[in-house]
């Protein structure tokens, strides 16, 4: 069984940065996918970015539109810790953000952290 336990999440004013960390533990394959969801009140869950396991600072990356150029996905897989360094957030960042590990045949979840950008 896997576990993500997500970090950082908080208040902050518009342009403002957070960093969020999720740190899994458990049996995990050594190729896999993490990445960040989020998931704001009345919307669907969205991505917000995706790392594959790669070397050891990890490989592929994929962004969602919104955050692309704002946000930056990073890991570390000594540590099978994920990051996502937000900046410039805006108030439509607002949301639960999740942690996500997708392995050849499983999908795991966090149970998400709320940050919430005032205007």
């Amino acid at each position: 069984q896997v576990k993500l336990v997500e970090s950082g999440g908080g208040l902050v004013q518009a342009g403002g940065s957070l960093r969020l960390s999720c740190e899994a533990s458990g049996s995990i394959f050594s190729i896999n996918r993490m990445g960040w969801y989020r998931q704001a009140p009345g919307k669907q869950r969205e991505l917000v970015a995706s790392i594959t396991s790669g070397g050891i600072s990890g490989g592929i990356t994929i962004y969602g539109d919104s955050v692309r150029g704002r946000f930056t996905i990073s890991r570390d897989n000594a540590k099978n810790t994920v990051y996502l360094q937000m900046n410039s957030l805006k108030p439509e960042d607002t949301a639960v953000y999740y942690c996500n590990l997708r392995e050849v045949t499983r999908d795991s979840w966090g149970q998400g952290t709320q940050v919430t950008v005032s205007s």
